[in-house]
């Protein structure tokens, strides 16, 4: 219920600085672009192409899927308040963009320790992968990832809802995330912060432990492989998934556990603009755009459209 005076929010932005507002609009544009259009391939070419249609690349393509809706329920706004001296958001709008940015947020980090996982077994049980990781497990696993991240999401924006808005309404930052919101808040927060350290420690680190240890497993298993390429191969797997998943969980993380009372404005929008924009970027490029598999795949697709 919504015990609120206000009815609307201002967000200032990534920037109140008028010289930068025209650079940063085009930085910001090319960004969404390049998240989406990339993300837009990946999920065309793997329901294209019916040999892509296999428990590691649907795992890719639900990662495509979750980037495609954190970036639009984020970038299209900023960029709106960008071009416009209009910088309000509704307080249903604020709550939506708050509800889908932390069910994009739980997903995609417990889908990077299911594709750890997938990743585990296809090294480590290469002879077993097709029995383990056959059609029913991969569903019940994105099953799971879809049912934490709903309630993860139904929680914050639950408690959110909850709280009394009075005065100011002004939002420091460049979209409705919960840090920013707490701070406004005229009511008691620490159910809220309470809540969000629960979510931190049990998705944010738990789930990059997860992560670590079976890029761990898969490391020891890559010292046993025979042939140089076999072990370069898995080597580069391995550390591009885990230098995507620490630049993802680090900021989550950081921003996390840092309390309303010491929440500092500037700062944590540099850091948010990590795993909002940088890391939905860099997905398609480090998970797909690599793949030779991929590679064929795409080429169809091209050579579809142009016939």
């Amino acid at each position: 219920m919504n015990n609120s005076i206000i009815t609307e929010f201002m967000i200032l932005g990534f920037s109140q600085n008028p010289e930068l507002q025209g650079v940063l609009f085009i930085v910001f544009l090319l960004i969404y672009l390049v998240a989406f259009l990339g993300n837009l391939i990946i999920v065309i070419t793997i329901i294209y192409n019916t040999t892509l249609h296999t428990p590691m690349y649907v795992l890719l393509l639900s990662l495509a899927i979750i980037d495609i809706i954190c970036t639009t329920s984020i970038i299209p706004k900023m960029l709106g308040t960008m071009l416009t001296s209009g910088r309000t958001i509704s307080y249903g709008g604020c709550t939506s963009q708050l509800f889908f940015f932390t069910w994009s947020l739980g997903a995609e980090m417990v889908l990077f320790t299911t594709m750890a996982y997938d990743l585990y077994v296809a090294i480590c049980f290469p002879l077993h992968y097709s029995t383990v990781m056959n059609h029913h497990m991969c569903m019940a696993l994105l099953s799971i990832v879809m049912a934490i991240a709903v309630t993860n999401s139904w929680v914050h924006t639950g408690l959110i809802l909850k709280l009394t808005f009075c005065g100011p309404n002004t939002i420091d930052h460049f979209f409705c995330e919960i840090p920013p919101l707490l701070s406004l808040s005229c009511s008691p927060v620490k159910a809220n912060e309470v809540m969000v350290y629960i979510a931190d420690i049990t998705l944010a680190v738990g789930n990059f432990s997860l992560t670590c240890i079976s890029c761990a497993f898969i490391i020891a298993a890559i010292l046993r492989v025979h042939t140089a390429a076999g072990k370069r191969k898995a080597f580069l797997t391995c550390s591009s998934h885990l230098i995507v998943v620490s630049l993802y969980y680090c900021p989550v993380i950081y921003t996390c556990i840092c309390p309303a009372s010491s929440y500092t404005f500037e700062r944590d929008k540099v850091v948010a603009a990590l795993y909002t924009l940088v890391t939905p970027t860099l997905n398609p490029v480090v998970y797909s755009f690599q793949n030779k598999e991929m590679q064929t795949g795409i080429k169809k697709v091209f050579s579809f459209l142009k016939h």
